[in-house]
């Protein structure tokens, strides 16, 4: 019963107080017109309420401007954490090609002739291509800054023949789809990449490092 009874008493509450409110509401000018002083400017509060609504619309537009940066904010963050997870998922694939060589034939076959352990090495030359590229997309790394890694990067022979075997896999990548950032990387590289082929010879593999000295005689 008492279950019951309580609906009707709330629907009845909630129509007083919806009923009393619109009451308030009519009565509130004439109230106001009847307590204020007979000598009170009404056009004058007018004015001022009317400069109060102009600032109430700078401050409005100043949140929904807030609300318009931290959306961003987010979109930016969700971003560079998918970018973080595929990378971190094409690290593992190469890893796991590298500590099973069986496993290279399950990559897309090389553009141009190389051997087996060139091949291994331009699989570690992707990874470091690819995170310069997502940091390029991710705005990480700007024109200036990506032309000077590339640019000691084809200084290398394993560099160079990255990019001679992997730049048409980046071409066709990039002319498969509209993204505009992909496009410049793409040609940022190029141009990197013949400049650098026209510097001159790359350095050899076998000239990155000097050979260790002998040790001197009687030495343990």
């Amino acid at each position: 019963m008492t279950r019951r009874n309580s609906r009707p008493r709330g629907a009845a509450a909630w129509a007083c107080v919806a009923l009393a409110s619109l009451a308030v509401i009519c009565v509130t000018p004439f109230l106001l017109d009847g307590l204020a002083p007979r000598s009170l400017d009404w056009n004058r509060l007018s004015d001022i309420s009317q400069t109060y609504g102009a600032l109430s619309v700078l401050f409005s537009a100043a949140a929904l401007m807030g609300v318009v940066l931290s959306i961003a904010h987010q979109s930016r963050q969700t971003r560079i954490q998918n970018e973080a997870a595929h990378r971190s998922h094409h690290h593992q694939l190469t890893l796991l090609t590298l500590q099973d060589p069986s496993f290279l034939v399950c990559w897309e076959p090389p553009n141009t002739p190389v051997t087996r352990e060139r091949w291994r090495q331009i699989l570690v030359s992707n990874l470091i291509v690819s995170m310069w590229w997502s940091d390029f997309t991710l705005d990480l790394l700007d024109e200036s800054s990506l032309r000077a890694v590339l640019k000691d990067y084809f200084r290398g022979e394993v560099g160079r023949d990255y990019w001679a075997n992997s730049g048409a896999s980046w071409h066709r990548l990039a002319e498969s789809g509209s993204d505009r950032r992909m496009r410049a990387f793409v040609r940022i590289a190029d141009e990197v990449y013949a400049s650098a082929v026209d510097a001159g010879p790359a350095v050899a593999s076998a000239a990155y490092f000097t050979p260790p000295h002998p040790a001197p005689p009687g030495a343990e």
